[in-house]
């Protein structure tokens, strides 16, 4: 319900990271350059991992579709902030601000749940390595990801109908680069109370219940490495761990504290969110490629394949 007498709008302008060109061009091309390497760090590894049939593993398999996750979430932002860096009218429509902010909410709550299931398949592995085998099969690993999808799609789909229904007055501009709902919630002239509840509520759970799983299961790991005898055994089943915890602490640290802080306009809120929508998506293949043998070994046997291919057409086009 409006709150008094006002006038819809009908689109946002976003005020963006600068108001001065040239740091506006400067930014982009550096994010620009970002994106894309963003999306070719994430399409080398499901290229990779699907194609290289010793990384044909649960850990691996979900390693996949974090990376497609990551190629979603700032292909939903990025462009459009890239868009914004260089026209003169910086808007986007109602509908459109709230569609972006359902994709936002529904790919960052699905990586989430991925990277849970990520720390239950290590916890797995390190603390039950011979039935390893059986308790990760394939089925379970299909079905925890579907079931990660599931939860962050109606997460998001009651979140962004909820803010459907506001109407939004007088006050357009969006102190960010892209529409995200704790953001629209001070423009709107409509009661919010129930929206942020269900907002913080759903972060809550969504923190909660993941965080609880990423902790029992890294709590189990790291006992169990302790009780290993030998220091190259430790070493070996910490390196397995090492590149999922660093991916969770960047992405859940920035993500959680962008929903859970004050909603104030702050440079700090810009900060969060470049880092779990931008940076994180940008630094999760280096995370598993320069930290992982196995990944750095498959990289090396799909380039060797592809420069020997290529020989063999100039030899048989010459």
């Amino acid at each position: 319900m409006v709150l008094g007498n006002h006038s819809t709008i009908t689109e946002f302008i976003f005020l963006g990271l600068s108001a001065d060109p040239h740091i506006q061009i400067l930014l982009f091309v550096l994010f620009l350059a970002i994106y894309l390497l963003t999306i070719m760090g994430n399409l080398m590894i499901m290229i990779v991992t699907m194609t290289d049939t010793h990384l044909h593993t649960p850990m691996y398999f979900f390693l996949s579709h974090l990376s497609f996750l990551d190629l979603c979430l700032t292909s939903v932002i990025v462009p459009k902030m890239l868009e914004n860096l260089v026209s003169h009218k910086k808007s986007v429509s109602v509908e459109g601000c709230l569609t972006q902010a359902f994709f936002v909410f529904s790919i960052a709550g699905t990586e989430v749940f991925v990277l849970s299931a990520m720390a239950y398949d290590r916890y797995t592995a390190i603390c039950y390595p011979l039935l390893y085998g059986q308790l990760m099969s394939k089925q379970l690993c299909g079905g925890l990801v579907w079931v990660s999808w599931a939860l962050g799609f109606l997460d998001a789909l009651i979140n962004t109908l909820m803010a459907w229904n506001l109407d939004f007055c007088e006050v357009q501009v969006i102190p960010h680069f892209s529409c995200e709902l704790p953001s629209l919630f001070p423009l709107s002239c409509s009661d919010i109370s129930t929206n942020f509840t269900v907002l913080v509520c759903s972060a809550i759970i969504h923190a909660s219940g993941t965080l609880l799983l990423v902790f029992f299961s890294y709590t189990r790991i790291v006992s169990t490495i302790l009780s290993i005898s030998s220091t190259s055994g430790r070493s070996k089943a910490f390196s397995t761990c090492s590149s999922h915890l660093t991916a969770v602490s960047f992405f859940y640290g920035s993500a959680f504290l962008r929903y859970f802080m004050p909603i104030s306009g702050s440079p700090l809120e810009l900060i969060f969110s470049i880092q779990y929508s931008v940076v994180t998506p940008l630094i999760n293949p280096l995370i598993y490629s320069l930290k992982n043998k196995e990944v750095k070994s498959a990289l090396k046997r799909m380039l060797q394949k592809g420069l020997k291919q290529l020989r063999e057409q100039r030899t048989g086009s010459g």
